[in-house]
């Protein structure tokens, strides 16, 4: 397969999860554990409201993500989140994670891919392209 090719799957998968885990899991509230999580890190009694802003926020992540604008400052700001994200989550809610806390380990391959496809694929094919204008 080639690497544009990949990098061009690579970044729909990552807009996807995004979008899964904002508008499915936050927004439309299909999964109420996350409002659990809100309310344990945050230490508030009412969660809806902030849960639903992250979502809003996690597909508008996804918009970014799919519109490949900006992509370098893209994939810095979402390795960030995500490292900020988990990093809480380990330590104040990892009784309420679906793999506890074994849930690192899925957000370092998320960051792992998010790297690879802007730093490594992206890179590559760019360079190709100044080779072929020159």
């Amino acid at each position: 397969m080639k690497k544009k090719s990949i990098q061009f799957w690579a970044n729909y998968f990552i807009g996807i999860v995004w979008i899964a885990n904002g508008l499915f899991c936050k927004v439309l509230d299909l999964v109420p554990r996350h409002q659990e999580i809100v309310a344990r890190i945050l230490n508030i009694d009412h969660p809806r409201f902030i849960t639903l802003l992250i979502g809003i926020a996690e597909v508008g992540m996804a918009i970014w993500v799919l519109s490949n604008t900006r992509s370098r400052l893209n994939a810095i700001v979402q390795i960030i989140i995500i490292l900020i994200m988990n990093i809480l989550e380990f330590f104040l809610a990892p009784d309420l994670l679906l793999w506890g806390k074994a849930n690192a380990i899925f957000a370092f391959l998320f960051i792992l891919l998010i790297y690879y496809k802007e730093f490594y694929l992206n890179n590559k094919i760019t360079q190709k392209a100044i080779c072929y204008h020159s």
